[in-house]
């Protein structure tokens, strides 16, 4: 377990605020997993952003009616923080009986509030819900590898030894999967997503990648991090001209988490698959 993540409110009883309360956030430093991973904030290799997107956003107006609407928030991924998740819940929760005397005015709250934990600028985006509905849903690209024939053994712990490549062939593709699990590091709770790769490199073997990702079944960390695994093993196996990794995670508690990392600066659209 991330050691700052012990002090948060996840596995614990919560009261719910109902009125605009910014202390309740919880930022937890990238930094210790990050090392796990043997990297620094001085050098990080890769570009990238999570996309969190709120589905339980509600306010007052100065007349006292509410307003229901979906908040996306987009956390650099060079933040020196991430934001605990159910922290980000209660504090969303409390501008539940909360005026706020215009749109703007909220959305500026939401990005002094949300950029003050990161620890970088967050970007806002307060949507209704007919510009979200008439987006729809979409379908991850490439190819889906999830239906290759393949022999599982371990659950436990990422096996980056089972990751096969062809170096004599150098290839450009997207390949997919919906069979990303991941368990939270401080619940428990199991973390359902889908994995995209896109890179140009060594020919990844297929059936080894999904063997790989069905590997992080059991494993216990926080959605940013698994990616950032994914992406470092990656990088390390296919020596890529260019990698983006990223994962679309199933919401819990009215919010979805997905983590986009890439050798590349890049603005990805924050696009909603069927599960989400």
């Amino acid at each position: 377990m991330h050691p700052a993540a012990e002090h948060s409110p996840l596995g614990k009883s919560s009261e719910y605020i109902a009125t605009y309360t910014p202390s309740l956030l919880f930022p937890i430093p990238r930094t210790a997993k990050w090392a796990e991973l043997g990297v620094t904030a001085q050098t990080l290799p890769w570009h990238g952003v999570d996309y969190w997107n709120c589905f339980e956003l509600s306010w007052l107006l100065p007349s006292g009616k509410p307003v229901v609407a979906i908040g996306e928030f987009a956390i650099p991924a060079d933040s020196p923080n991430i934001i605990e998740s159910k922290s980000f819940k209660l504090y969303l929760n409390s501008l539940n009986q909360t005026v706020f005397a215009s749109l703007a005015e909220l959305q500026a709250c939401l990005v002094k509030d949300l950029s003050g934990a990161a620890g970088k600028p967050v970007a806002v985006q307060v949507r209704t819900l007919d510009e979200v509905q008439a987006q729809g849903v979409v379908a991850l690209p490439g190819q889906c590898i999830d239906e290759l024939d393949v022999t599982i053994d371990n659950y436990e712990h990422p096996q980056p030894q089972l990751l096969r490549c062809d170096p004599q062939l150098i290839v450009e593709q997207t390949v997919h999967s919906h069979l990303l699990k991941s368990n939270c590091p401080v619940t428990g709770q199991p973390d359902w997503g889908s994995v995209v790769v896109e890179y140009k490199g060594s020919a990844l073997d297929h059936a080894s990648l999904l063997t790989y990702l069905i590997s992080f079944r059991q494993h216990a960390d926080f959605h940013e991090q698994c990616v950032e695994r994914i992406y470092l093993d990656l990088k390390n196996l296919l020596q890529p001209e260019h990698l983006t990794v990223y994962a679309r995670y199933v919401r819990r508690g009215g919010l979805d988490i997905n983590p986009y990392r890439s050798t590349r600066p890049i603005s990805p659209a924050n696009v909603r698959l069927v599960r989400q």
